[in-house]
């Protein structure tokens, strides 16, 4: 609730930085992304060395491959076509967003839709795996992870203090109750830090699409699920449990409760009531739909695009840039090298259409 509330006060689009980024040159989006991930570097960080966070790495970072950066690349594609990410898209359908709404139909479409192509996507991320790099760079260095994320953080301090006194962190605005980006990463930082102490997992919601995904399968092919060899793997299969309510950490997309329908469903629905919390309290809570056929058809394609995607990848943005970029995970660099050819590419597609 607290995410999807300082989301909606400042519309924090992290499809539209990625967008700007391509489309105008400008970085005024994107600076209070970088801002979340280096913030919850040191959070994380912090967290470890004070025995607050009891996985490291996290659960569900494994040894990257090339399917990383298909993945991303992917996502990168659907987020700008359908004009949000996984989150962006669940905070605008709580204020009532339809095109949000429409996207979020293609989220749980297209994370349904990899049950069919995993085994071959299987066979390719196996083959194209780096072993020799570990899941973390600390990992692959033989490091302590403080000797990176010291200096790195400490530089990213300077940088945004520097931006903080230019004014290039400060949005101008002048509506009831705008909350300022940067203020947004900082809580969104917070708040991953705040999950991995409950759950041992970064903010993350895509595999409960999967979930809803092949339920829906199962009810219009019924019989057709048990032919799925991928609604019976376990990604998450660990022999603990989460620090909060001592949940047994096994889950994967099968549509049945487990550790992972309990993390991210709440997640999901406190994302939308936070955001429909927000716009009730402003006056702005209602349907928006007049807008031209052409932007739902985008919505949907770049829902199913990112549904897809974060399947292939695997999960999406939040999971890769709040949680596993900061940790410096190696699944993480190499989506979000992806996600940015993506996102250039979706740029390119929409400066043509609207030429």
């Amino acid at each position: 609730m607290i995410a999807g509330f300082v989301m909606h006060r400042s519309d924090f689009c992290m499809a539209g930085a990625f967008r700007d980024l391509f489309l105008f040159g400008s970085l005024t989006m994107l600076r209070p992304v970088l801002l979340m991930s280096a913030a919850a570097m040191v959070l994380f960080e912090a967290g470890r060395l004070c025995g607050l966070v009891s996985l490291s790495p996290f659960p569900l970072f494994e040894i990257p491959s090339a399917s990383n950066l298909a993945g991303g690349a992917i996502f990168g594609l659907g987020m700008v076509l359908a004009g949000g990410c996984v989150v962006g898209t669940l905070y605008r359908v709580g204020a009532g967003n339809v095109a949000a709404m429409v996207t979020l139909a293609g989220l749980v479409a297209g994370s349904g839709l990899y049950a069919e192509i995993h085994p071959a996507w299987k066979r390719l991320a196996d083959a194209t795996a780096m072993p020799a790099l570990g899941t973390t760079v600390p990992a692959y260095l033989g490091i302590e992870s403080y000797w990176l994320t010291v200096p790195l953080a400490t530089g990213a301090a300077l940088v945004f203090l520097r931006w903080r006194r230019q004014g290039r962190l400060t949005r101008q605005a002048q509506v009831e109750g705008y909350l300022q980006p940067w203020l947004t990463a900082l809580v969104l930082a917070g708040v991953s830090l705040l999950s991995v102490m409950a759950t041992t997992m970064p903010l993350g919601v895509t595999t409960s699409y999967t979930k809803a995904g092949v339920w829906l399968l199962d009810r219009l092919a019924p019989g057709h699920l048990a032919e799925l060899s991928y609604v019976r793997t376990l990604p998450l299969n660990l022999a603990a449990t989460t620090p909060l309510g001592g949940i047994p950490l096994i889950g994967g997309p099968a549509p049945v409760m487990d550790a992972i329908t309990l993390v991210q469903v709440p997640v999901i629905a406190g994302i939308i009531a936070g955001s429909a919390l927000s716009a009730l309290l402003l006056g702005e809570f209602g349907l928006r739909y007049r807008i031209p056929a052409r932007q739902y058809l985008a919505a949907l394609a770049g829902g199913i695009l990112m549904g897809l995607a974060a399947r292939m990848a695997p999960s999406c943005n939040i999971w890769h840039l709040a949680g596993g970029l900061p940790i410096l995970a190696w699944q993480s660099i190499i989506f979000t090298a992806g996600l940015l050819a993506g996102a250039w590419l979706g740029s390119r597609a929409i400066a043509r259409c609207l030429a």
